[in-house]
């Protein structure tokens, strides 16, 4: 017996007479043109079928113990009928949602979107969808709001990529059983932390520049308040002072092409700059722009590293040389961190961090020759 016969010995769809086709007198009402269908019901589903609701409720769930034949059988009932399986009740049923939670305060910058990218594809491959909780300004009462909302918006975790300073100050009370990770802070002791080896990827920068035969390395620092920015001009400063090098004075922008370029125009009035380390690549490009209307010359003049290697460093005038981020690998260790949490119930806090690799192109060379 195929599907449409199905149909009408289960009463699910109009008789017709055999012969014509045309309906049977007293048979089931054609539905008007135009008029919705009514939603198919699991019940529904089990007539067309041909077996119990208990049947259609494991294949709907993914249970074993349901014979190949009969699992199509019940799949193609679904898709004749338009049935969808009620996704929450299931959730409520077994406890979880199969969603998490992103709270970031800023889309603007490059490591925040590749990161959130990076979580979603994650997420994606375990089963997992994710909903984004935006947080207008990096304030406590935003924070906190944020985290209120989690209750209504019913995810089972929660990856935090902003400031952690800001969860600690918010006095935030996480809803029972939500587990949470968060990206790019030092606050291993408290959370489940996953970042970036700043520091690292940071020495590695200087001592490429030093090794080139420069005398000390000028910085071109991310704003305050960053954990990022700060990481950074801290290591920056450890390794110059680690090779006996003087540290020149930070000259700060805000992560955005337009605030290196004016950063640049400073840097490039001093013709004892010959080096510098920008904390992202962003504002090494806005520096690259200064240092060419001045008419100092990269690299022969000033040698410009970049931090994060976004796609569109290498065309850079010159290349960019600068600091991989792996930010696929971040989202992915972001997510496995938080499944771990929910699956074990982990208490256990730390930091993984993800190393940086060194990509040298055209912007970095030896200092010029003083007569």
């Amino acid at each position: 017996m195929d599907m449409a016969e199905r149909t009408r010995a289960n009463g699910t769809g109009p008789a017709t007479d055999p012969a014509t086709g045309a309906p049977e007198p007293g048979g089931a009402v054609k539905r008007p043109r135009g008029r919705p269908r009514a939603t198919a019901s699991m019940a529904d589903v089990a007539r067309l079928a041909g077996v119990s609701s208990q049947t259609v409720s494991r294949v709907s769930n993914g249970y074993a113990g349901v014979n190949e034949e009969t699992r199509q059988q019940v799949l193609a009932a679904m898709k004749e009928l338009g049935y969808r399986p009620n996704s929450a009740a299931r959730a409520l049923k077994r406890g979880e949602f199969r969603t998490i939670g992103v709270i970031t305060f800023t889309l603007s910058t490059t490591g925040n979107v590749r990161t959130l990218e990076a979580i979603a594809t994650s997420a994606a491959e375990e089963g997992y969808a994710v909903t984004l909780l935006p947080v207008a300004v990096p304030t406590q009462d935003e924070v906190r709001g944020a985290f209120s909302r989690l209750e209504e918006l019913a995810v089972d975790a929660v990856i935090v990529i902003m400031e952690v300073h800001l969860l600690d100050a918010a006095t935030v009370k996480l809803p029972p059983h939500v587990q949470v990770v968060v990206v790019d802070s030092d606050a291993g002791s408290h959370y489940t932390v996953v970042d970036t080896d700043q520091a690292g990827g940071t020495r590695t920068a200087v001592q490429h520049l030093l090794d080139l035969g420069h005398s000390t390395v000028w910085h071109l620092a991310g704003p305050e308040g960053s954990f990022a920015a700060q990481r950074r001009a801290d290591a920056w400063r450890g390794a110059l002072t680690e090779a006996g090098r003087p540290a020149p004075p930070v000259v700060r922008g805000d992560w955005s092409a337009e605030s290196g370029y004016h950063a640049g125009l400073e840097l490039a009035a001093r013709e004892d700059c010959t080096a510098v380390f920008a904390a992202n690549d962003q504002m090494a490009l806005g520096l690259l722009r200064a240092l060419h209307e001045r008419g100092r010359r990269v690299p022969e003049d000033v040698s410009v590293i970049g931090f994060d290697d976004i796609p569109e460093a290498g065309s850079f005038l010159p290349p960019l040389t600068t600091l991989h981020q792996d930010f696929a690998e971040v989202g992915r260790l972001c997510v496995r961190a938080v499944l771990r949490k929910m699956r074990r119930h982990d208490p256990e806090h730390g930091t993984t961090l993800v190393p940086t690799r060194l990509v040298v192109r055209e912007s970095t060379a030896p200092p010029p020759e003083r007569h």
